[in-house]
């Protein structure tokens, strides 16, 4: 009678390979090969350009033409159409119409451009669909055709209830709108929403500051953008500052009202998990968190960017440039990404979130040696308490968002 052979008489017999169990020399990571199996994920961006009324703080490209908008929507499902190669073998996890002012927009024209992704890309496993709208746009009659898409998510541009402080930012709506504009968003069944609020706007913070926040927190939102007012040239508040008649809050004033919005909004339960965001557990903007984890994404519309990974593209900052091209390569602009672009970029994106960055994936995306000259940078900054290493991750702590910039700055590789 035969015998049955030992387990392992030899390695031959054996599957895998003994050899297959040899050590490696640093942890290897499986998310290559988890991808690979699950089909790389990717985001895609609508870019509607168009507002009725030109905000003071603004510096995005837009346009008041609003006679053009479904001239645009029409070459926008052109682009789509020739422009579906940058993430091929992609499966769409997000899908995002910002603006400008997408709430402008018949629904059922958003929808059709959705509906046309899906005919050209994997948008079987879409989680999120978010729309940005003005309150004033915000009608019963809108929000129930909005209701009837796709769109899952719904992004309030609030940015104050204050209607003086509203005036000085140029906006369309009043306090009382955005109230009522949210509360009309809830009864047509929208339970994901999330609002924008601006602050270190010269003379609005204190009682009104506190008013926003807590006229935010009674309205039962998921979610809350809170963004410090940044002052650029190319806007009316740029301008206005130029010839002395705006200024910008002091630092003082900046950390005062940060913590504020911080103590407030994590004292009622939200997560502060990147410098402006805020979420209740479980409600985070998966789409904003794609561009933050390094995601792709494929971004339509008028200078709209789009990122695969190695390079880096934007359409055409200019309504005429983009109809006459829109479908063609011409309307690009391209950069292809060098390993310190990608490692900088990696830096900028991972530190502005309350995970921060795994020191073990920058060995291994970008080299032990960048790894060590990492850890050696931040050690100034771990001893006053602006980063923190924990099990590995190297983080801003939330209550030090507001010098991010400065210290991610430090950190960046500068060209030889």
């Amino acid at each position: 009678m035969n015998q049955p052979l030992p387990r392992y008489v030899d390695y031959m017999y054996s599957y895998p390979h003994k050899t297959a169990y040899r050590s490696f020399p640093s942890p290897v990571s499986l998310v290559p090969y988890l991808k690979q199996v699950e089909g790389q994920k990717a985001s895609l961006y609508f870019h509607i350009p168009f507002c009725r009324r030109i905000c003071a703080y603004c510096d995005f490209f837009k346009s008041a033409e609003v006679g053009r908008v479904d001239s645009v929507l029409d070459a926008m499902g052109r682009e789509l159409d020739g422009a579906v190669d940058w993430l091929a073998d992609r499966r769409i996890r997000t899908v995002y119409f910002g603006g400008g002012t997408p709430s402008l927009c018949d629904p059922a024209r958003l929808q059709g451009l959705a509906d046309r992704a899906a005919t050209l890309l994997d948008c079987s496993g879409v989680e999120e669909f978010t729309v940005e709208a003005n309150p004033d746009d915000m009608t019963e009659e809108w929000l129930e055709a909005l209701a009837r898409t796709g769109a899952n998510r719904l992004s309030v541009g609030v940015q104050s209830f204050d209607d003086d402080e509203l005036r000085l930012m140029n906006r369309r709506h009043t306090g009382a709108q955005a109230v009522e504009a949210v509360r009309r968003a809830q009864a047509a069944g929208f339970a994901n929403l999330t609002i924008d609020l601006i602050f270190g706007v010269p003379g609005f913070g204190g009682k009104v500051l506190q008013r926003n926040l807590e006229q935010a927190l009674a309205l039962g939102v998921q979610h809350i953008s809170a963004y410090h007012l940044t002052v650029e040239k190319n806007t009316a508040f740029g301008r206005r500052l130029e010839r002395g008649r705006f200024s910008e809050v002091d630092e003082q004033v900046s950390e005062r009202e940060y913590l504020e919005v911080h103590r407030t909004l994590t004292g009622a339960g939200f997560e502060h998990y990147e410098v402006s965001n805020y979420a209740l557990p479980g409600c985070r903007a998966r789409h904003n968190a794609a561009y933050w984890s390094g995601d792709e994404y494929l971004g339509i519309g008028p200078a709209a960017h789009s990122f695969n990974g190695k390079s880096r593209r934007w359409a055409a900052a200019s309504i005429d440039g983009y109809l006459a091209g829109a479908g063609t390569e011409a309307i690009y602009e391209q950069e292809r990404l060098t390993e310190r672009d990608r490692y900088n970029e990696y830096l900028m994106t991972r530190l502005r979130t309350a995970e921060g960055l795994e020191l073990a994936t920058v060995e291994t995306c970008f080299g032990k040696e960048r790894a060590e000259r990492l850890l050696r940078q931040a050690e100034p900054f771990m001893r006053v308490g602006e980063l923190c290493l924990a099990a590995g991750r190297l983080a801003i702590p939330a209550e030090k968002f507001l010098v991010s910039d400065a210290v991610i700055g430090a950190l960046f590789e500068a060209d030889d």
